[in-house]
């Protein structure tokens, strides 16, 4: 089986994830989509971000209703500071069964030269890119590497930020977050403060 890694820290995920994610399930030749929920980004303000648990059961929900997307705590289980490079490697050795690409934006194909061991990514995994709005992929070093797949996504252009800031700023974003995701964080009353 063929297996699309979208990493994020989707904290909260909403409807422009599941978009990009049911698109590459759908469109992309990927049997299954895995919305890997990373732990606390170093490079994420914590004061903003959601218990690691929180965030995965917030994917359960969004996920639930679609069998080609399910979501993934992997990384919760490898010691931290993680690399994608060990994930890969873990989720090979534990799925030998299961052929694995990465999803990424556009912007982090721009900078796939700074990750750790980006040239054994490259040799060993397919990138499946989705679009941002921008022309930066044009002078990309990655551009015409066979194992990048830039794929015709839709553009969304939503933020996890922006919902948050909106939830705290009492307005209304219910249209932005699938429906139960939308009623957990009103009923914990998460991003309020």
């Amino acid at each position: 089986m063929k297996v699309g890694l979208y990493f994020g820290t989707f904290n909260p995920i909403h409807i422009g994830h599941l978009i990009i994610a049911n698109h590459f399930a759908e469109y992309s030749g990927l049997d299954q989509i895995w919305m890997v929920v990373t732990p606390h980004n170093p490079l994420k303000n914590k004061d903003t971000l959601l218990d690691d648990y929180q965030r995965l059961q917030l994917v359960f929900l969004a996920t639930e209703d679609y069998p080609k997307i399910r979501p993934s705590d992997i990384e919760f289980k490898l010691p931290q500071p993680n690399y994608t490079v060990n994930t890969l490697a873990h989720l090979q050795e534990k799925y030998p069964q299961h052929i694995f690409s990465l999803i990424m934006g556009e912007d982090n194909l721009k900078s796939l030269h700074k990750w750790k061991n980006h040239e054994i990514i490259l040799q060993n995994h397919e990138i499946y890119v989705y679009p941002r709005i921008s022309s930066e992929l044009q002078n990309s070093e990655f551009k015409n590497n066979p194992k990048i797949h830039i794929i015709d996504a839709p553009i969304v252009e939503i933020s996890s930020t922006f919902i948050r800031e909106n939830i705290k700023n009492k307005k209304n974003v219910r249209p932005l977050l699938p429906e139960k995701v939308w009623e957990y964080i009103d009923h914990n009353n998460f991003y309020k403060k």
